[in-house]
This record gives C-alpha cells, structure tokens and sequence, in this order.
C-alpha cells in the first residue's frame, strides 16, 4: 500500500489509530502506527517475520478515525500476504479446522447445504434472488457445544423472506465466501472461492444476492469487485431489504413487554460497510421490547475480539468480557447480534462466568416474534 507523503508526515505526528485500537487498549506492546513507521524505515523484514501482524483485527476503528484516511486494515492484509511468503502463518484457532472447510471447499466436494431448508420454508433453485448462506451449516455441526444452533439463523433468514414474498434460490453449489482466506493472507484460496461463486450465482439467474452475514456482505460489495471486475449482480444485506420491505409488507410480530435489548454493531457491517440504522429500524418492529444503547454503539462499537478464525488470544477473551459487561450494564436481558461469529464468540466468552445476558442473533430473534 502507497502512502502520500502529507499522509506519511501527518502520521508520524499523530497517533489517533493506536489510541483508537482495541488491542492496543490491552497489549500496550501493539501500535498501528509504530508498524507504518518501521515500513517507512525499511524495516519491512521485520515485520513480515513478527506476530504483530496478525493480531490486527481489522476492526477498521483506526482507518475510520484517521484523519488523513491511512487504511491500516488494508496495509495489514496486504502484507500478511507477503508473510505467507516468509512461513509466517496465524495462529488458527479450533485446531485450524474452520480454515481446513475452506480448503475442501476449493475442491470438487459434493455438499449437501440445502437439506435444512426443506421445512423452513420456500426455496428454488433458479429465480431473481439468491440468498447466500455462507457457512451456518458448518457451525451449526460445530458450535453445539456452546447450546448455539447456527442453523436456526439461516431458517429464519428464509422465513423473513418468504414472509416479504421472496422465494430465494439457496444452492448446494455455493461455497465459503473466502472472507477467511484473504483476511488470513491466502489470496490464491480467496480467488478459487470467488471464482466458483460468481459462476454459481450466475448459472442461477439471480440479479440480487442477499447476505445475512456482514462478512460475506462486505467481500462481494467490496472486494469481489477489486478483484473480479464489475459483478453481473447486486448485493444487498438482509437488514438493507426488510428495513425497507417489512413496513408495506402487513407483517405482524408478537408483542414483548418484558424484554429490553441491546444491539451489538459488527465491525464489518457497521464500520466497514455503514449499516447502522436498518438493523436497529427492524428490531423496533417487534411490539413492546426496549432498545437500549450501549456507551460504545455505532462508529465507536467495540469488536467482538477475532477475526478469520485466527489468533483467539488472551487479548481476545478480555475484549469479549468487556464487551458483555457493557451491555450487561444497560439494562438489557437480551444482546442482539447481526453476525454469527460474533455470537459464537460471546457465546463462547460467557461461558463458565456469571454473566446473565442472553445472546440472539437478529433474525433468530425476529423469526420468534412472527405471527
């Protein structure tokens, strides 16, 4: 990454990304902008070999608050790519197997992705609308444990939908979106993935994708382009569309008096990708819950603590613990989330502590409430 040199002055006199870290608010060690320096110094061997450069999580809250727009995030994933090249690898987490799904995933394996939709609802298998659902079916086999079921999300994604009168088409073609891939510097691994979705996608005959996952959202609006050119489709997330269809749509949901929320913004969806308000417009839907914010919401939202699969470390869980005392604290018996992973990982934070707030995903949550 190419930085002008009012951006390289103004840098080196600032320091508002490592006072905006989250990381760096737990190990003092990390600093953003101590790593653009050393680059500057020709210090790139270094840093190519150190594990500093994995422990960015590319929460995007130093790139949002820089004032002469360094993209950090971008600088990071650029040079884990270069690291690759030096056997310097992450720290996968759960034993790498997540990132060994993505693997088989590039290959000609035979899947069965759709089997849990047949008594959700509708579904075909060519239409206008294409709804990705990434990888629910793998964490729903290995998030059990935690009393998680993954693949409640995507049956209620499917319910939200029929009930806005789209019959998706859902395909046992589809693979992993390569989000983990490229933030864990495995270009190739990312090119394969999107290169068999964009085919996917287009032998469906779909001209809209619609993600549930903000991660899966921000690849194709973002980074799919960047690397494959104008897509011959739109994208859109699922809180974009219902904010949008639900009103008109005559949907009634089942009051709840007792219950007040909190939602938790993910960093990909919100800092990334700019969709604060339609998440929150849905969730005012269901009849009588309170909504209520936690002192960090928003641009200034705290991430859940990982990213890619990688590098779950004691910074991680103490990000994590922060994050649930903090909704704890407002009030709420219920923390909304809008990303699976994120969930997972309060999920798995909140366990063994005396943390009482429940942890749902937002169309799990607004499936419970359809009439």
């Amino acid at each position: 990454m190419e930085l002008t040199s009012e951006q390289i002055n103004y840098c080196m006199e600032c320091g508002v990304c490592t006072g905006s870290c989250p990381i760096s608010q737990v190990d003092t060690r990390f600093s953003p902008r101590q790593m653009i320096k050393r680059t500057l110094e020709e210090q790139e061997e270094d840093i190519l070999q150190n594990r500093d450069i994995w422990a960015c999580l590319s929460c995007a809250r130093c790139s949002d608050r820089c004032p002469v727009e360094i993209d950090f995030p971008e600088f990071i994933r650029s040079y884990r790519a270069k690291a690759r090249e030096r056997n310097n690898f992450p720290h996968e987490s759960h034993h790498g197997i997540f990132h060994t799904l993505v693997n088989l995933q590039t290959g000609n394996i035979n899947q069965n992705r759709t089997a849990w939709a047949t008594d959700a609802g509708k579904f075909r298998e060519q239409g206008e609308y294409y709804l990705f659902v990434g990888c629910l079916p793998y964490y729903d086999i290995f998030f059990r444990y935690l009393d998680l079921s993954c693949i409640d999300i995507a049956k209620s994604m499917l319910k939200l939908l029929n009930k806005v009168d789209i019959e998706p088409v859902i395909s046992n073609e589809e693979c992993c979106c390569g989000h983990d891939a490229l933030w864990s510097g495995n270009e190739e691994q990312f090119l394969e993935l999107g290169k068999k979705n964009i085919e996917q996608i287009k032998a469906s005959g779909a001209s809209t994708v619609i993600f549930g996952c903000p991660e899966g959202y921000m690849n194709f609006k973002y980074y799919y382009p960047k690397y494959f050119g104008n897509l011959p489709f739109e994208v859109i997330h699922l809180s974009e569309l219902l904010a949008s269809r639900i009103p008109e749509a005559n949907i009634s949901f089942t009051p709840d008096k007792e219950e007040t929320i909190t939602y938790h913004d993910p960093c990909r969806l919100g800092r990334w990708s700019g969709i604060y308000q339609q998440p929150r417009e849905i969730l005012k839907q269901v009849p009588g819950a309170t909504l209520t914010e936690m002192p960090r919401n928003k641009e200034g939202a705290l991430c859940c603590g990982t990213t890619a699969w990688m590098e779950c470390s004691s910074c991680s869980k103490a990000m994590q613990m922060e994050r649930l005392t903090e909704a704890e604290d407002t009030g709420a018996n219920t923390l909304i989330t809008a990303c699976p992973k994120c969930q997972i990982h309060f999920s798995c934070s909140k366990t063994n502590t005396d943390i009482g707030i429940n942890i749902k995903d937002i169309y799990t949550y607004l499936s419970e409430h359809l009439e």
